[in-house]
């Protein structure tokens, strides 16, 4: 990490540099992170956004999806001349437009038992943006054996739920110890079942941003071992300790 930051980068992430806590050696560790987001809805816009103006060096977005008129309400880098096209295509596009010197690979494909490993393991810093439990649990146990830095993000209505995992720590719990698999439901991440108010994608999806730069700078404190549950309809927010439970199957992963 010795190259010099050059004169176009100082210039365009000035504003970053200036922070003592991140100077041009941190600015280095951003440009030079391999950052994947899966899921490219309300959370996964924001997320890729804000990683893309902080200049996260190498960006891979995953989803299979096409956009809707029911997702420009929340789903902040689409808009009306982009219905019925994929997702991931049209993110990337704008994504180079805020930042060209942003390499971003595009997966058009549903996270599955025969690809996860294959797409998840060029990555450093995982980012879950995705809306069902299944998906979640594969990413949270390739991310648990391969000791990556996971964060996963959750909303419904108003609420919304962060977790962070630095899976490098071998006491870290895992999305498992918080929701069991035999209890739960796809319907509490469905917004066309339970619905979501706009912002509240957009408040998640900018937490979420933040945790993976401070993972990749190693400053402040992180979710590692809490969950953060925000009511935004009544301005609550807890942070809530997250043990790793005896008898979960991570255990045996």
């Amino acid at each position: 990490m010795n190259s010099k930051l050059n004169k176009k980068q100082i210039e365009r992430f000035s504003r970053q540099i200036i922070l003592k806590n991140i100077g041009a050696q941190g600015q280095k560790k951003i440009i030079k992170s391999k950052v994947l987001i899966v899921g490219m809805g309300g959370l996964g816009c924001p997320i890729a956004e804000f990683l893309v103006r902080a200049g996260v060096g190498n960006l891979g977005i995953v989803d299979f999806d096409r956009v809707n008129i029911s997702n420009i309400h929340r789903q902040t880098l689409y808009d009306q001349k982009d219905l019925q096209k994929f997702k991931v295509e049209v993110a990337k596009k704008k994504l180079n437009l805020i930042n060209s010197k942003t390499k971003i690979t595009s997966y058009r494909n549903r996270i599955n038992k025969s690809n996860y490993q294959k797409i998840i393991r060029k990555y450093d810093y995982i980012v879950d943006g995705s809306d069902n439990f299944q998906t979640k649990f594969l990413i949270n146990d390739f991310c648990m054996r391969s000791k990556k830095f996971l964060v996963v993000g959750a909303i419904s209505k108003f609420d919304g739920h962060i977790f962070t995992f630095n899976f490098k720590d071998r006491k870290s719990p895992c999305l498992r110890c918080f929701f069991q698999e035999n209890q739960i439901s796809d319907d509490i991440l469905d917004c066309e079942y339970e619905g979501v108010l706009g912002t509240i994608s957009g408040i998640v999806g900018t937490f979420q941003a933040n945790e993976i730069l401070k993972g990749i700078l190693n400053i402040g404190k992180n979710l590692n071992g809490f969950i953060l549950i925000l009511d935004l309809l009544n301005l609550k927010f807890r942070k809530v300790k997250l043990n790793k439970l005896e008898k979960c199957s991570c255990k045996f992963i």
